[in-house]
């Protein structure tokens, strides 16, 4: 099997809701390689805590890559603590600069609690429309039920935890086991 058809380990379906004064990032447990259920309880979402300011990130693609980036965040936080949007825009230049970046195959969805931000490799650092972002393969199933939920009576938790229960049954990628994590300004 060449490099280049090798299907490669792939973590998918994370999902952050802004409402109500929360932010919320919730992501499935399923690891696949190629069509093969690997593992089914990842950890795909994950709080940092760079000298005492909380971030919460979860990321889909490739989880070795997903791992190096969050590294990175990590680092970039430290050098810039509690101004998480410059931090971002930071490793997206990285990420989109330098040539060993430039070959992973991740994205993330980080949050501080007010700012809500995807960073991607093509080097962008976006602020998803009605605060509600997905990423990975259930990500448009899991966003499209987000924003049939957002208005309504339901937190922020409630409408994260029902929009991937919904991208769960509609993916094959992505399944019910949930890590949440919330984080408030």
């Amino acid at each position: 099997m060449s490099e280049n058809s090798f299907p490669g380990w792939h973590g998918t379906t994370i999902i952050g809701v802004k409402k109500g004064g929360e932010v919320v990032i919730a992501g499935d447990g399923q690891v696949s390689l190629g069509q093969t259920v690997i593992k089914g309880t990842a950890r795909k979402v994950r709080r940092l805590s760079p000298g005492g300011f909380d971030v919460v990130a979860g990321f889909a693609g490739s989880t070795a890559d997903a791992f190096t980036l969050l590294e990175r965040l990590e680092a970039k936080l430290d050098a810039t603590p509690g101004q998480l949007s410059r931090a971002s825009v930071e490793l997206a230049k990285d990420w989109r600069t330098d040539k060993y970046l430039q070959k992973l195959e991740a994205m993330l969805i980080v949050t501080d609690g007010s700012e809500l931000l995807v960073i991607t490799g093509a080097g962008d650092v976006l602020e998803p429309e009605h605060n509600i972002a997905a990423i990975g393969s259930g990500g448009n199933y899991a966003l499209a039920a987000a924003r049939g939920m957002i208005e309504s009576d339901l937190s922020a938790e409630e409408v994260a935890r029902k929009s991937m229960a919904i991208a769960a049954d509609i993916c094959v990628y992505t399944n019910g086991n949930l890590t949440v994590e919330k984080i408030s300004k």
